[in-house]
C-alpha cells in the first residue's frame, strides 16, 4: 500500500508540472502539496488499515473543498 501512495505522489507531481507549464499557479501548488503529503505518507510504513482510512479522509475533505468552490466561489462562463 505504501507504494501505491508514492505512486500518487508521482503523478500528483505530473500534474503538479503541467499546471505550471499552463500558467495555472494555484492548481500547481495545490497537487505540489498533495506531492508532499503522499510521498510523506508512502515513507512512513503504516498499516493497510490506516492507509485507507488517511484516504477516506483526504477524499473527503478534497470533496467538501471542490464542493464549496464549485457551488459558491466559481463563476460559470469567466474564461481569461
Amino acid at each position: 500500500m505504501d507504494n501505491m501512495y508514492k505512486l500518487m505522489g508521482f503523478w500528483t507531481g505530473i500534474f503538479a508540472v503541467m499546471f505550471y507549464i499552463g500558467g495555472m499557479m494555484t492548481p500547481s501548488l495545490l497537487m505540489l502539496a498533495s506531492t508532499g503529503f503522499f510521498i510523506l505518507l508512502g515513507y512512513m510504513n503504516l498499516t493497510e488499515r490506516m492507509y485507507m482510512y488517511i484516504l477516506g479522509a483526504y477524499l473527503m475533505v478534497f470533496m467538501v473543498g471542490f464542493s464549496y468552490y464549485t457551488n459558491f466561489i466559481h463563476v460559470p462562463g469567466a474564461g481569461h
